[in-house]
């Protein structure tokens, strides 16, 4: 597990282009996922967003907005066992 201070560019359901900091990436049971968080947001408190990894026909990789209540519980709690085995939380 590594973390990434990396920005990606993302393109939303509308077409517009969203800076985002990738705050972690996270392998779960062979599936990669992106925690990241818009670097500009009228927001008070961070914003994170799940992503995971899929593939293509043909082998293409892309990002896809997790919305699985169950897939999200699973990420939520991996996310807190790394940042506590980190002692950032």
């Amino acid at each position: 597990m590594e973390d990434m201070t990396d920005l990606i560019v993302l393109t939303d359901e509308d077409g517009n282009e969203v800076e985002v900091e990738v705050v972690t990436r996270m392998e779960i049971e062979d599936v990669e996922y992106f925690i990241v968080s818009p670097v500009e947001s009228d927001e008070e408190e961070p914003v994170f967003t799940a992503l995971k990894v899929v593939y293509d026909e043909e082998g293409n990789e892309f990002f896809e907005t997790v919305e699985d209540d169950v897939e999200i519980a699973m990420i939520e709690e991996a996310y807190s066992v790394i940042f506590d085995e980190d002692g950032l939380n």
